[in-house]
């Protein structure tokens, strides 16, 4: 895998350069299977397991790149963003000029699927509240809150890491998945908006089919958004300055 610098409006692209270097954009129109990870399809073309490196994105002010893979799925590495922010980091950021465009939530809209929540408020920064609960002694009942400004994604999200319980493992081996897991390695769907949002996100026991759910519905219903941008002078002020990767980085 290769992050790329792209070009102010570009979003956020993979390109399989397997297959000729066919691009899929992460957007939520080309959403697939979100059962066990978050899936793009193109013109029958996948691609799985997006969802730590656009966290990455999301969390580092990355508005613009392109990412070249020669496999379906994207490197699982240590199950958390944290090896793509260092991709990111070391290949540098660089500010563009074009202001970046928010969609800023203006109503609420919630979500329920039996015991599971998802929904988004109207706030004038990002900031997420996660509960799960997994009837497990080593997980249960656990909630999580932070706003998305000041490197607070640095500090308590990147490093984040996915996990899985044994019974499920030999089917995501069949469905092609988490090739790269092991004991040792064994979360970013909202950057499927195609914006970062200014809102407040609150989940509970919500997983991407949910997290997906809720982008379509967000981008179907105009009224719930507005599209807004920062003046300059106080774009330092905003959540997160635009940029994009400087430089190409491999891993």
């Amino acid at each position: 895998m290769r992050i790329l610098p792209a070009a102010s409006g570009t979003g956020i692209v993979f390109r399989r350069i397997d297959l000729d270097g066919f691009e899929i954009e992460a957007t939520s129109r080309n959403v697939a299977r979100v059962s066990y990870a978050t899936s793009l399809m193109k013109k029958g073309v996948l691609i799985s397991t997006t969802e730590h490196v656009l966290s990455a994105f999301i969390g580092m002010g990355i508005d613009n790149a392109i990412v070249e893979l020669d496999n379906l799925e994207l490197p699982i590495l240590d199950g958390s963003a944290r090896p793509f922010v260092e991709m990111i980091q070391k290949a540098g950021i660089r500010k563009q000029r074009r202001p970046r465009k928010y969609l800023k939530i203006r109503r609420e809209l919630e979500m329920r699927e039996g015991n599971k929540f998802i929904a988004v408020y109207p706030s004038h920064t990002y900031s997420v509240s996660y509960s799960i609960n997994f009837p497990h002694p080593l997980i249960g009942k656990e909630t999580f809150q932070v706003e998305l400004t000041n490197g607070s994604y640095l500090r308590h999200i990147a490093a984040a890491r996915t996990f899985g319980s044994r019974q499920d493992e030999q089917a995501m081996r069949n469905m092609g998945l988490i090739r790269g897991a092991s004991r040792e390695n064994w979360v970013g769907d909202l950057a499927l908006l195609g914006k970062q949002i200014l809102g407040n996100v609150v989940a509970d026991r919500a997983g991407h089919a949910m997290h997906t759910a809720l982008v379509s519905r967000i981008l179907r219903d105009k009224t719930l958004w507005e599209e807004v941008t920062f003046p300059s002078e106080d774009r330092a002020s905003a959540p997160i300055a635009s940029a994009e990767a400087a430089a190409g980085s491999s891993l």
